[in-house]
């Protein structure tokens, strides 16, 4: 759990990009993926390596000193001499935690408003993590003042804030990696490539799972210990900065420490587990939009004050005829098999890459898999774009097609309705709504 800074002014809802401007064809998106380099893509990499060249440092700023802050320290520091890294900044709204972070990577500079961070000139890309309400503001704000940035999953919130993001991102150009790790595993790019030529016939239907355990005491994301240890605030800690745009509240040590649990910040198990998942799918699928959502589940397990469900499963259909369904049991941690079904075979994901196998048991394929759901190699991928144009992982138009997915699902459970996508407007809205079909698009 990571923290954030001063809020500035800004609109309090951005409206979805004109059509056009975000809205990407399957083939388009297939490149932005990673199996190609997008022509905006190579452009950016292009204009950092003519001043970052293989043998310069890039200056690394970090935004955000909790939990998922730490895990970034810990790559930072791994990664500094191999990939000849200079920690300039850090910044976090508490500052015992910014000068933690500091020490921790040995950075130049530690700031309690991340807008301080953004001024300091040696920095190249800057690592946003931080509650989820804080992600679009942080990004942009980042883009702006000319840097690239790893920002962790989700891309965004809401829906409209990663359009807002992938608008500035075409503006200002400057490279954006979404911080779903897992496509820094070659095994969805090379599935994708056996799907399109046709290995297990046409696509109908696939399923992934994340799935937990916890303590009856403490279900999904509580810290009684964190919780019960600071019942007063910190004396250097600047709650409305945390904040930011949220609903304005007196100190409460379970929205600072336990944010997943409650909608003002997270989206809970959607935004900050099934993310990962679907992301997976969506890569080796080919998918963009959804054409209708479902999310079934409920706060079951824990009624303990969170607002966002302890169990959920969510089921997405696409136009290209299949639905993807993601189970999200926090009580029971049996999994499913994560596989993808086809009319001539299933392609199954383990855990040395994938194989595929007809209605018999034949074997029709598989692929061994290089890399991995790793962080270092993550921002490995982030580092060899800025400094050689290699394509991005998990680019911007990815992480913006998953947060309308995982939207979608969460506004079906609140509202008890099926979501559809409006893809004239660029909006999620009622399925009921909107004259769709059930015909595969060509």
């Amino acid at each position: 759990m990571s923290e954030a800074s001063k809020p500035h002014v800004q609109a309090s809802q951005p409206q979805a990009p004109a059509r056009g401007r975000s809205a990407l064809g399957r083939r388009a998106f297939l490149a932005t993926a990673g199996v190609a380099a997008t022509a905006v893509s190579q452009l950016s990499a292009k204009s950092y390596a003519r001043v970052i060249g293989a043998n310069d440092r890039l200056g690394v700023g970090l935004i955000g000193g909790g939990v998922i802050g730490k895990a970034h320290m810990g790559v930072i520091n791994n990664l500094k001499e191999k990939n000849n890294l200079h920690p300039v900044c850090v910044a976090d709204c508490w500052k015992s935690r910014a000068d933690e972070a500091k020490a921790t990577i040995q950075a130049d500079h530690a700031e309690t408003d991340y807008r301080k961070l953004l001024e300091h000139k040696d920095i190249d890309y800057v690592v946003v993590a931080t509650p989820e309400h804080w992600h679009w503001t942080m990004t942009i704000d980042a883009m702006e003042a000319g840097k690239a940035v790893y920002c962790e999953k989700p891309l965004t919130h809401t829906i409209p804030e990663a359009q807002a993001v992938v608008k500035k991102q075409k503006e200002t150009k400057r490279p954006v990696q979404v911080g779903v790790q897992a496509m820094s595993d070659d095994s969805y790019i090379s599935a994708g490539k056996a799907i399109q030529e046709g290995m297990i016939g046409k696509v109908l239907q696939a399923q992934i799972e994340y799935v937990r355990r916890y303590s009856k005491g403490a279900g999904p994301w509580r810290e009684p210990d964190l919780v019960a240890q600071h019942k007063d605030k910190p004396a250097d800690l600047d709650w409305n900065a945390w904040l930011g745009t949220a609903p304005k509240i007196d100190w409460n040590p379970n929205h600072y420490f336990e944010w997943r649990c409650y909608s003002a910040y997270s989206g809970g198990i959607c935004t900050d587990l099934f993310i990962h998942r679907i992301t997976r799918i969506m890569k080796a699928c080919n998918l963009l939009y959804p054409r209708r959502v479902v999310g079934m589940g409920g706060i079951w397990q824990w009624p303990d004050g969170r607002d966002l469900p302890d169990n959920i499963e969510m089921i997405c259909e696409y136009p290209r005829g299949m639905t993807v369904y993601v189970l999200g049991t926090m009580g029971n941690r049996v999994r499913v098999d994560h596989l993808i079904r086809g009319y001539d075979g299933t392609l199954f994901f383990n855990n040395d890459g994938w194989i595929a196998k007809d209605p018999d048991g034949k074997v029709l394929g598989q692929h061994k898999k290089t890399g991995g759901e790793d962080q270092n190699l993550h921002h490995t991928n982030l580092h060899n774009h800025l400094r050689n144009g290699e394509p991005l992982n998990c680019p911007i138009e990815l992480g913006l097609a998953g947060v309308v997915a995982v939207n979608m699902a969460n506004e079906s459970w609140r509202t008890n309705r099926m979501m559809g996508w409006d893809r004239k407007q660029e909006k999620m809205v009622p399925a009921d709504l909107l004259n769709e079909g059930h015909q595969p698009e060509a």
